[in-house]
């Protein structure tokens, strides 16, 4: 009998079609800044809490920006880390960075 193209034959090769599709880059909801340092902070605070990123930008289309892009599996935890980190502000990152230079 032939098998569905569009099903996996075994629970492995579904598993590993799931993860990698957790994998894929896509743009951060609230990902798209204005300029470059603004994006290389958010990249910063993603890379210190461990998720991977991406920075993209439109050169056909300077005024759109600069676009963040992380791991589709990762993208909820992503938007909390760069929500607490605006929500701290920058007192909390001026805190932190005294307490890394003791």
């Amino acid at each position: 009998m032939a098998q569905d193209p569009d099903q996996f034959g075994d629970e492995r090769e579904q598993d590993i079609a799931l993860n990698t599709h957790a994998l894929d880059m896509v743009v951060l909801p609230g990902g798209s800044v204005a300029n470059e340092s603004e994006a290389d902070i958010i990249r910063g605070v993603l890379d210190a809490n461990g998720i991977p990123s991406l920075l993209s930008r439109q050169n056909q289309f300077p005024n759109l920006g600069f676009e963040i892009r992380v791991p589709r599996g990762k993208v909820v935890e992503a938007e909390q880390i760069v929500r607490e980190a605006l929500a701290a502000g920058p007192e909390a990152a001026a805190a932190a960075e005294a307490e890394t230079e003791k």
